[in-house]
């Protein structure tokens, strides 16, 4: 029997398809098109956030005025809709973590824990309960089955690319996951949700970490970790004390702006000390990193990393940042330890972000993977 647009053998009406729902323009044009297809789709809505919080407030997703218009989209789609209180796995899950890793003195990337746990584990767990053969999502990223094996390539459209988020997709949830957006730039689908005649295709999309209202992640650090916020020294690269600071959860590495001292030359945070509670601040040079150690990490090359990266290791593009075009680098393996080295090197890498493996730099080119950067070396320290 022949495939269906969505890689398996069933017709499209015998294909039970759960899409996640978070009530903005692309999960809606999602559920629409595989409904005007034929398939049985199912809409699931996750709350994840505090209603009352997040009702008022635009630009976060899975909110209470969200979750209103994914019931809406739902309703004009003629599919069922479930909305699901997510709220406590969310906060144990993703918002302690994302606290935590702050109060370390790390930058993490919460939308990659989300995707990791509550969207990838447990909603895939609610759609095979739901009966579902397949989860899609409205993420701009592309799946495509190839030699009987799923593998995942950069969208169509680069400005929407959302491949940095979803490194840490194993293989057995690629297997799973569909993302019919991936072939398809943002005016189109804005242009379909016009055809579906759904009330949201102007939508704005969100913009702020949806548990972080109007990006002031301390706030919420504050509530979790108090203690976070003790203050402790600012100290130079040379040893100089040259201030005070109100707690390093204020402090990015790479940051210039807003340090609160005064220097007769530009200087940037380059380091946070969690156990002494000290910034540690330093010219740009100090920034620079060409090396870094990774954790956590996540392979999907046809080839297992173990083999490939011993040696000299094994060339890929990299991505330290998701809005950072990929350059070139090479991963390797040194005992049960993985790094990478970027061969241009990078200004301002801290702990706690994604590093994403890339086939080659081609606009569609294949995600092979990444880790989390546990350490930075600073290239001064490189021999």
């Amino acid at each position: 029997m022949d495939l269906n647009s969505l890689d398996l053998p069933k017709r499209p009406q015998d294909t039970r398809v759960v899409v996640a729902m978070s009530g903005g323009v692309d999960s809606s044009v999602v559920a629409g098109l595989l409904a005007r297809e034929g398939y049985d789709v199912v809409g699931v809505t996750l709350q994840l956030y505090d209603h009352g919080e997040a009702t008022h407030r635009k630009g976060a997703c899975c909110a209470g005025q969200d979750i209103h218009d994914a019931r809406r989209v739902a309703a004009a789609l003629g599919i069922p809709h479930y909305v699901l209180d997510y709220e406590e796995r969310f906060k144990q899950a993703v918002m302690q973590p994302f606290a935590n890793a702050y109060r370390q003195g790390e930058t993490p990337v919460p939308c990659i824990a989300c995707n990791q746990s509550v969207k990838f584990v447990d909603l895939m767990a609610v759609a095979q309960d739901l009966g579902a053969d397949v989860l899609a999502t409205g993420h701009y990223v592309q799946s495509k089955l190839e030699d009987g094996r799923r593998r995942l390539y950069r969208p169509v459209d680069d400005s929407r690319d959302q491949s940095y988020f979803l490194f840490a997709t194993t293989q057995a949830q690629l297997d799973f996951l569909r993302f019919p957006l991936g072939g398809m730039t943002k005016p189109a689908v804005r242009e379909l949700a016009r055809e579906f005649g759904l009330e949201i295709a102007d939508k704005h999309d969100s913009q702020d970490i949806c548990f972080v209202p109007q990006g002031k992640y301390a706030d919420v650090i504050r509530k979790m970790h108090p203690e976070a916020l003790e203050g402790g020294d600012i100290v130079h690269l040379d040893g100089r004390v040259l201030g005070r600071h109100e707690g390093i959860v204020h402090y990015t590495i790479g940051q210039r702006k807003g340090l609160g001292i005064a220097a007769g030359e530009p200087l940037y945070v380059v380091k946070l000390e969690h156990q002494t509670g000290r910034v540690i601040v330093g010219p740009r040079e100090a920034l620079m990193t060409r090396t870094v150690r990774l954790r956590d990490v996540n392979w999907l090359g046809a080839e297992a990393l173990t083999e490939l990266a011993r040696g000299n290791g094994y060339p890929v593009e990299v991505k330290v940042r998701s809005t950072r075009p990929p350059s070139s680098g090479v991963v390797h393996l040194e005992g049960e330890n993985v790094f990478v080295t970027l061969f241009a090197g990078e200004y301002g890498i801290s702990p706690g972000q994604a590093c994403v493996f890339y086939a080659d730099d081609s606009t569609t080119t294949e995600v092979l993977g990444g880790g989390f950067i546990a350490e930075a070396v600073p290239a001064a320290l490189v021999a």
